[in-house]
């Protein structure tokens, strides 16, 4: 006794007009697209950084030249050279007047922070610490080798100078007329995603913009008001500790660790009175930069908390080097903007949805 059972016709995976197979391809394809980006990104880690980098130097641009244009009432390309030119003669006045002086005062320097390390080492031992001075010296080089792993494209000179030729085109092509790479991502997105996309955009430029004028700020404060403080106090090498501890205030908490670890050997290397006062002019300007200048500029565009900034330059740092740990800080930040804003997309759609049965 068999019956004989109808057959069904089902949809086969030639049959792409079918609705079932049109979103298994376009699950499959979202699965795809995610595997290629993650690998991209493996790939392509150092020029995705060099990119990052060009950004944030654009932003910088972009902010001299709309402080510019609030007192000259001239096009924004004469104001966006005015700040190129005036950045580029500042780095010539400096190196031209302190160059030698400054090649000197580094070889000297080395040679007193080694000097420094093994009258360290030695005082350890003698406290009953095994580490030896050439154990320190060992850890401190697997520090350097072990921060990051894609930075083969910046590793030699050749190398570090054409990623900063390439970087710095291209931020001068973005800061010459910034709204024409705006409105060319936007092109690539649907259109009742632009309007989210501007307003993110927007919100991360003014961020960007103020982080960094803070940074300049603190930087600046940094810099020379160590300088001119150890140069009163005769601590040696002063100009050279200034112009490191302005250039590394660029890199929060951890710059700020390095240079007072440079301040303090120099100084005692000078005599304990003079070490002493070192480390009352490493205190006294990072209390100045800490509780007066970045309150008032950084914490008010970004307010990160110092541990996520720590985590993210340490994480940054092993996954893509030096680049990383200098953009550590900027990235977080623009993270920080487009959660910000998208959440506030979702609480404006879910107040909206709340409220039309109310209005029917």
């Amino acid at each position: 006794m068999s019956e004989t059972q109808q057959h069904v016709e089902e949809p086969g995976p030639s049959e792409v007009r079918s609705p079932l197979i049109q979103q298994e391809l376009k699950r499959a394809g979202v699965w795809l697209a995610l595997a290629v980006a993650i690998a991209l990104v493996v790939v392509l880690a150092q020029p995705l950084m060099l990119i990052i980098g060009a950004l944030v130097l654009a932003t910088m641009m972009d902010g001299g030249t709309r402080l510019l244009g609030r007192v000259l009432p001239i096009s924004r390309g004469w104001r966006l050279t005015i700040v190129l030119l005036s950045a580029v003669a500042f780095l010539v006045w400096t190196f031209y007047l302190t160059g030698s002086s400054l090649a000197e005062q580094a070889q000297a320097m080395r040679s007193i922070v080694e000097a420094q390390v093994m009258r360290l080492g030695g005082w350890a031992q003698q406290m009953g610490i095994s580490a030896t001075p050439d154990d320190l010296k060992d850890l401190a080089q697997q520090a350097m080798s072990s921060m990051g792993r894609v930075t083969a494209a910046v590793g030699t000179a050749v190398g570090a100078i054409t990623s900063a030729v390439m970087m710095l085109v291209l931020a001068i092509f973005i800061a010459t007329e910034p709204q024409l790479y705006e409105r060319g991502v936007a092109w690539m997105l649907p259109m009742e995603k632009r309007s989210q996309f501007y307003r993110v955009a927007q919100k991360m430029g003014w961020t960007l913009r103020r982080l960094m004028f803070g940074r300049i700020i603190g930087m600046s404060v940094e810099g020379v008001g160590t300088w001119l403080l150890l140069w009163v106090g005769g601590v040696p090498m002063a100009g050279l500790l200034g112009i490191l501890t302005g250039l590394l205030a660029f890199l929060p908490n951890i710059g700020a660790i390095v240079s007072g670890v440079l301040i303090v050997l120099v100084g005692f290397s000078g005599g304990t009175d003079t070490g002493l006062y070192a480390v009352g002019v490493y205190l006294a300007v990072q209390i100045i930069d800490g509780y007066l200048i970045v309150p008032m500029v950084a914490k008010r565009a970004v307010d990160l908390a110092p541990a996520l900034v720590l985590a993210a330059q340490i994480l940054f740092g092993a996954l893509f080097g030096i680049i990383g740990l200098f953009l550590a800080d900027p990235i977080v930040a623009m993270i920080k903007v487009y959660l910000e804003e998208r959440s506030k997309a979702l609480k404006a759609k879910n107040d909206a949805r709340l409220m039309r049965p109310a209005d029917s």
